[in-house]
């Protein structure tokens, strides 16, 4: 009997239906996989090892994990199912790793190890980043190869455990390994979708460049009633150099930090984009950030900073003394159009301008990720475009990139790739905070979005 794309769907929502999907991912959410621990290294290796390279050995995948090539960091795993040399290579990424785990700060009920169905929410640590977005594409695959008896393309699988510390060793590793991950294409899921209700495909990410400014003036503190008015406060220093940075709104004020990217052919890609966190999500400040600019654009077309910390003196127990020295953590998000090498030293220059050369900058290591953007006509982007819109009868959102920073540049500057990201979580998932979730109606739409994009690819290569 021949089966259809329809086959293939119907078989992907049965999957969800009968709750054997809330198995498969309770059981990845089980295994404790926080890379910002210390003996994180063992939970790692065995969530790639066995809860991903044993489903896919036994679906015909050839499975090999690898060490990270900076000590310390988790290890790689790649699988791969080759079909036939004249047909497409789908590269595939996705981390196995999560956050902290904040157990004592979930809601009484629920345990960030624990998958916990409520509301039509699917909590668990791991469940929106990246566990439930990367098994779902798997589960996809798996489907059509049950329902056509192959994929119809050749698939490599790059899952890496070590995203939340800054994807240390990507780099080298695909550096290294560049033969074995040869591709036509990347075709990837993290971060959220433009709106919960909207499947959404990404062409890339806003980079991220995270540095301290210090002003560190002498050593220990001094009375103020004694010294005040007499000798210089770090704290008010850095605070002044901080302000000069935006104006009162947020709005970028270095002039090298303003992207010469938004365009108008560019900003016509977010004239059919609304920003939405779905219920929960903080309410958008209309009157924050860039003038002129909608939300989308603010968010994806364009640069933002943000103090991350900020400290002079213990702000728990301060003390009436002129401290020695502030500190405050920054970050940068920053989109293409911006040049990377350029945003530290332009600081450099900005600060020095301004009469700030006593604050000291700081690059911070994790800074590693490097904005990207695919070619939105690329064959493709057009070719999943089409695919999502065939399957769920409605058009997805395109948006230029995604508002946060992914290991992308790996993938289109380094290995040289198409990148399509479909992500399949939303902006009020809890991600990398207390009671993360995944949204029901958005990983059963992904399944079967996922399963007709790679069922279409397979057809498409015959």
């Amino acid at each position: 009997m021949k089966v259809s794309k329809n086959d293939a769907v119907a078989a992907s929502e049965s999957y969800f239906d009968t709750g054997a999907f809330r198995d498969d991912l309770g059981r990845l959410v089980a295994l404790p996989t926080p890379s910002q621990t210390a003996d994180s290294l063992a939970g790692l290796r065995t969530y790639l090892d066995g809860a991903i390279a044993a489903p896919l050995t036994r679906l015909g995948f050839d499975c090999r994990l690898f060490d990270n090539p900076v000590a310390g960091a988790g290890p790689l795993l790649v699988a791969t199912r080759h079909e036939d040399a004249a047909a497409p290579t789908v590269l595939i990424y996705g981390h196995g790793d999560t956050v902290a785990g904040q157990d004592e700060r979930w809601r009484g009920e629920l345990s960030p190890w624990t998958l916990t169905e409520m509301d039509g929410r699917l909590y668990g640590r791991g469940t929106a980043d990246n566990k439930g977005q990367h098994w779902i594409n798997i589960a996809a695959l798996r489907t059509v190869i049950e329902t056509r008896g192959r994929l119809g393309f050749n698939v490599t699988i790059l899952l890496e455990s070590d995203e939340e510390m800054g994807s240390r060793g990507l780099r080298e590793f695909c550096a290294a390994e560049r033969e074995r991950l040869a591709a036509d294409v990347l075709i990837a899921s993290d971060g959220p979708r433009l709106d919960p209700a909207r499947a959404t495909v990404v062409l890339g990410s806003r980079g991220l460049q995270n540095f301290r400014l210090r002003v560190a003036l002498r050593d220990g503190a001094h009375h103020s009633g004694n010294w005040g008015g007499l000798i210089a406060d770090p704290g008010t220093i850095l605070v002044h150099a901080l302000a000069s940075l935006t104006d009162a709104r947020g709005a970028i004020a270095v002039p090298e930090w303003r992207p010469t990217s938004l365009t108008g052919n560019v900003r016509a890609l977010f004239a059919d984009l609304a920003v939405s966190g779905g219920p929960g999500a903080p309410e958008i400040d209309i009157e924050w950030g860039e003038p002129g600019l909608s939300p989308a654009e603010r968010v994806f077309g364009w640069n933002s900073f943000a103090v991350l910390a900020l400290e002079s003196g213990d702000p728990a127990r301060p003390q009436n003394a002129i401290q020695p020295s502030a500190e405050a953590v920054c970050q940068l998000r920053y989109v293409v159009g911006t040049d990377p090498d350029d945003i530290l030293p332009a600081l450099r220059r900005h600060l020095d301008a301004g009469g700030f050369g006593m604050v000291e900058i700081v690059p911070v290591a994790s800074s590693g990720m490097r904005a990207t953007r695919a070619d939105p006509d690329d064959p493709w982007v057009r070719r999943a475009l089409a695919s999502i819109a065939d399957t769920l009868g409605a058009p997805p959102a395109l948006v230029p990139n995604i508002g946060g920073s992914i290991p992308n540049d790996v993938f289109a500057e380094l290995l040289g790739l198409p990148t399509v990201w479909i992500p399949h979580s939303y902006a009020g998932c809890s991600q990398h905070a207390p009671d993360e979730h995944m949204l029901a109606s958005v990983a059963r739409e992904a399944l079967v979005l996922m399963t007709g994009l790679f069922w279409d690819i397979g057809a498409d290569s015959r």
